[in-house]
């Protein structure tokens, strides 16, 4: 009998404990964008493979432009990678990304890749998938195309774009006018050359070289001295 009783009790009180999203994220929909996979080929991959953690740390900012959202940062994400040893190329398999998606509370979980053309042209593409359901959300059959195609001298822009795309895929709240106007504006005044550096900062930060790090967030900051993104990490370094 008092076994029985012990079971219920427990019973209720995991009936009465929000889920991870929601008490991470609350009634807000919870989105968690993963490191893009590097799809460039040649002697182009290596220099730029840091690009892998840029593109979805500049796409976690443009969504999180969005107030009716929640979007869970990349120094959260980067911990559970580390916890459970996986790297970039696991990150578009989609019960790896789920299982992720899971561990974060997040309801949405994007991931993506990007190839060059080795003539200054880039690719990003992506794929939603619903954590809850481990389905396929965005792109599908009646939705637009996931991806954009430019030039890497406007990869800020791109990267704003995407952002448009996958809140309007992931049928999210719209982000107010203003604050998207705002931010278009502001994507086309950084230069790739600062998104670079930025990007080589964190894959430094994350394999424990903070000197490096430091370095290259200044060197970024030295291209484009309004880069928040760039200033951000180095207080947090400092």
């Amino acid at each position: 009998m008092k076994v029985a009783l012990t079971f219920a009790a427990l019973a209720t009180l995991a009936l009465a404990l929000p889920s991870p999203a929601a008490a991470q994220g609350g009634s807000k929909p919870t989105v968690a964008v993963l490191y893009f996979n590097n799809g460039a080929i040649g002697k182009d991959h290596n220099d730029l493979e840091p690009l892998s953690k840029g593109i979805a740390d500049l796409l976690i900012g443009e969504l999180a432009a969005n107030s009716g959202i929640r979007v869970v940062e990349r120094d959260q994400i980067q911990k559970i990678l580390d916890e459970q040893k996986l790297t970039t190329a696991n990150l578009t398999d989609q019960s790896t990304a789920v299982k992720i998606g899971k561990l974060l509370g997040a309801h949405h979980m994007v991931t993506g890749g990007f190839i060059t053309d080795g003539k200054g042209v880039v690719k990003f593409t992506t794929r939603v998938f619903a954590t809850e359901t481990s389905e396929i959300e965005f792109p599908n059959p009646t939705s637009k195309d996931a991806s954009v195609t430019g030039k890497l001298d406007n990869f800020m822009e791109l990267i704003n774009q995407l952002a448009g795309k996958l809140n309007s895929g992931m049928k999210l709240p719209e982000i107010p006018a203003r604050v998207g106007e705002a931010k278009k504006e502001a994507a086309k005044k950084v230069p790739y050359e600062a998104i670079a550096l930025y990007s080589k900062g964190l894959a430094a930060k994350d394999a424990g070289n903070k000197s490096e790090a430091v370095t290259l967030f200044r060197k970024s900051l030295d291209k484009f001295p309004g880069f928040d993104k760039a200033e951000a990490e180095l207080k947090k370094l400092q």
